[in-house]
């Protein structure tokens, strides 16, 4: 007769184990905050450069091409070649997979940012140079708050990821929750594989979602243009008037 399966999930190598939560939670709470680390800082460094990428490139046309042609170059770069170019000069470090995190992020930011800025109406600017704005007021009280919902979008777009990427700095130690992934897949330990994908995925929804949030508050006048629209198609329709058909 052979032997009845173990009850505990774990000896069976489920890929859905409650055990492992339970059993392993410190372990994950320090793979998720090291990811989310590594996440933030790097969005926020590659943020950092691109904006006065952005910036340079609007002001000065000629820049545009070689900005979005070096950033482009940039993010084709494989990830693992990419590490393995910076590797000389950070070594095997955390600041390793920032660097290289950031400089994949910022093809994303400067594209999106530049396209925003490009897309401020003749309009505002005119009106704020014809009130006496300056270069500097115009650009941080007119330009940037017209062009963030372009922005924003290219940071959820960046953020999401790099949440994915940041899991590849596993090879050298320091991948979050990627490092918990490749453990789990060299000795096929299927529960720990599952977990630290989903959590994976939780993170990079949340992050998504916070960004998308921040945006709404960071752009109450779009909220305000879409309630004005709904109620002028909704006055338009009761003003329109109802014909009775035609007898045949």
């Amino acid at each position: 007769m052979t032997a009845p399966p173990p009850d505990d999930c774990l000896a069976r190598n489920d890929w859905i184990c409650g055990d492992y939560l339970s059993t392993r939670r410190q372990i994950l709470l320090d793979a998720v905050g090291q990811h989310l680390q590594l996440t933030v800082i790097s969005v926020a460094l590659g943020l950092v450069v691109a904006v006065p990428l952005a910036l340079l490139a609007r002001r000065r046309r000629w820049t545009a091409g070689p900005v979005l042609g070096i950033t482009t170059v940039l993010y084709t770069i494989p990830s693992l070649a990419m590490f393995s170019l910076l590797l000389p000069v950070y070594g095997l470090s955390a600041t390793l997979v920032v660097v290289g995190l950031a400089l994949y992020s910022l093809t994303l930011l400067v594209r999106n940012i530049l396209a925003g800025l490009d897309g401020v109406p003749a309009e505002a600017t005119e009106a704020a140079r014809g009130m006496g704005y300056g270069p500097l007021r115009q650009l941080l009280t007119v330009e940037l708050p017209l062009a963030l919902p372009a922005a924003m979008a290219g940071l959820r777009i960046a953020t999401v990821s790099a949440v994915a990427l940041t899991t590849v700095g596993a090879i050298v130690g320091y991948g979050g929750l990627g490092n918990l992934i490749y453990a789990g897949m060299n000795s096929f330990f299927k529960a720990q594989v599952l977990t630290a994908s989903v959590l994976c995925v939780i993170i990079a929804v949340v992050l998504d979602l916070l960004l998308l949030g921040a945006e709404r508050l960071l752009t109450p006048w779009r909220r305000a243009g879409r309630r004005t629209r709904v109620r002028a198609r909704a006055g338009a329709g009761a003003k329109r008037p109802v014909t009775a058909g035609r007898r045949p």
